[in-house]
């Protein structure tokens, strides 16, 4: 886990009504997380969100004939949202919020944060090694 960019996800956080900022790998795995949650909930978490914007991809024909690329994943609770967006090849951004969240406000934020960190949030995806 990169605990450097820790303190970077909780700048994204300062949007009123934002809760918790992960940063995830295609494959489910933490690669940091803010300071208002647990290692734990995160990890659990990081897993849980890359099997949504997986499930998230793979309705790409439902919207369009034309090939596309994901961009965003927007989910609305009855109490908040929870939004995920790409990060870079195999990396994606995912923050937590109350109903309150300004929606275009986080997402620009989120988006911004990508732009702004770059090469350091792509995750190369995991070759295996050899045992010894």
């Amino acid at each position: 886990m990169n605990d450097k960019l820790s303190w970077m996800l909780d700048d994204v956080l300062s949007v009123p009504g934002a809760h918790h900022a992960i940063l995830l790998s295609a494959d489910g795995l933490l690669r940091a997380h803010s300071s208002r949650i647990s290692r734990d909930k995160a990890e659990r978490h990081a897993a849980a969100l890359a099997g949504l914007q997986s499930l998230s991809r793979s309705t790409e024909e439902f919207c369009t004939d034309k090939p596309t690329s994901w961009r965003q994943t927007l989910v609305e609770f009855a109490d908040g949202y929870v939004f995920v967006i790409a990060a870079g090849p195999g990396a994606y951004l995912a923050v937590s919020g109350s109903e309150e969240i300004d929606l275009e406000i986080m997402t620009y934020r989120m988006h911004k944060m990508v732009d702004r960190l770059g090469k350091e949030l792509t995750v190369p995806p995991r070759t295996p090694g050899l045992i010894s």
